[in-house]
């Protein structure tokens, strides 16, 4: 099983996984970041090294972009 990644580089993956994934400019992915951690998002992150894994990362980029008001809406039925 591979180590998992330290907090803040956990931090930057997520943050870059939103910028490739979403085609977000590295500031408007590093707000929503700081926003999710600011709101304890991160918290059980830092608690519990074995969250921080690479799947994680893109679980986690992908739910904070379609939380956010950069995700484009979804249309009724």
């Amino acid at each position: 099983m591979k180590k998992p990644m330290t907090y803040e580089a956990y931090l930057d993956e997520v943050t870059t996984l939103i910028v490739e994934k979403y085609n977000l400019d590295d500031a408007a992915a590093i707000k929503l970041v700081v926003d999710a951690q600011d709101a304890g998002y991160f918290v059980a992150h830092d608690d519990k090294p074995e969250m921080r894994t690479l799947d994680r990362a893109h679980a986690d980029a992908r739910a904070l972009y379609q939380a956010s008001a950069f995700a484009k809406p979804k249309r009724g039925k």
